[in-house]
């Protein structure tokens, strides 16, 4: 909240008890006239006002102390994020009172509104969920029909049926993610483990597009959620593939602890970097590829938040896109 200037103070002090400032002055008005119809001794109206002055000076001096700190406490009041309605100043006013009674009747509408919204919502993620959770059977079916034919006509479908079970996934991750309750659970684990699985699961698409992978093994201890860690190096892996059409996907662990997964792909446009993980943001790759959601890389950076680690980006037009996902964090313990 922005300092406010003392002449600020003073002018607000004054408009608000201009009233009383009018009526001071209107007697001070009212006593020179009389003082000078009567022809009474001008010490005497000087006396009158120097002792009036000082009085009024002293007074002010007062009241503006208290106005003072009764603004600080209303400062603190606004500065708090939970502001209970017990916890305001008692009124001392009328309009005081008045200005309570309008926040009390406010909070109850904004309680009201809340609790509607919070069970619309709910209700809302228990049903795509549930469809979520539906879809993924006739999904399996169609995996294992597709499976036992070999064509490259059966092959295509087989990776827009892959597609389409990723976007069911990333519908139920977008769901738990904006979900109130948490289901991390943080462990040891080994990045290696988790990098194997995520391999398997997209070598088909390594396959069709010809694209090689260049992996090292190396086992690396990290204290993640192994769920969550798994989802954002999947749809990292998932973007490499989508924007390599040809060369080579490497993915490394560096001594630092830093996953690096680089491509060989079209590329991220420098000025489209620094917001390729907001959401619904596509960008360059966006053109590219007229059905990309942008929701992959929000995603990511939501649940890397989450597990306290470090996302990041380097690219280069037509040479290639490096992810970086830093796992340096000493303020994870294991469960």
């Amino acid at each position: 909240m922005k300092k406010e200037k003392w002449y600020y103070l003073v002018l607000n002090y004054f408009k608000q008890n201009k009233i009383t400032n009018i009526t001071i002055l209107i007697f001070v008005i009212i006593f020179a006239i009389m003082f000078y119809l009567y022809e009474l001794e001008k010490e005497a109206l000087f006396y009158a006002l120097v002792l009036c002055a000082v009085f009024l000076f002293v007074v002010f001096l007062i009241d503006f102390y208290f106005y003072i700190k009764e603004h600080k406490k209303r400062l603190k009041i606004i500065k708090s994020i939970n502001v209970m309605i017990e916890d305001l100043p008692i009124p001392k006013t009328l309009a005081e009172k008045d200005f309570e009674e309008m926040l009390v009747e406010q909070n109850k509408l904004l309680n009201e509104c809340l609790t509607t919204w919070h069970t619309e919502r709910n209700e809302s993620i228990d049903y795509y969920t549930t469809w979520v959770h539906q879809i993924k059977t006739p999904i399996s079916v169609m995996q294992l029909i597709l499976q036992s034919q070999d064509s490259e006509e059966y092959r295509e479908l087989s990776f827009e049926l892959f597609r389409i079970e990723q976007y069911v996934e990333m519908v139920l991750t977008y769901l738990r993610l904006e979900s109130d309750t948490s289901d991390y659970i943080f462990k040891e684990c080994d990045l290696d483990v988790i990098i194997r699985q995520v391999i398997h699961k997209y070598a088909s698409q390594f396959v069709r597009k010809k694209i090689s992978l260049k992996y090292t093994p190396k086992s690396t201890k990290i204290i993640t959620d192994e769920k969550w860690m798994t989802f954002i190096i999947e749809q990292v892996l998932s973007n490499s593939i989508k924007y390599t059409n040809e060369g080579s996907v490497s993915i490394e662990v560096l001594p630092q602890n830093i996953l690096k997964i680089s491509d060989t792909g079209i590329g991220i446009a420098k000025e489209d970097i620094p917001r390729i993980f907001e959401k619904g943001f596509t960008g360059y790759n966006g053109h590219f590829d007229k059905k990309a959601t942008g929701l992959g890389l929000y995603l990511c950076k939501m649940a890397a938040d989450n597990l306290s680690v470090k996302i990041s980006a380097d690219s280069t037009p037509g040479v290639g896109t490096t992810i970086y996902i830093d796992y340096n964090n000493e303020k994870l313990e294991v469960e």
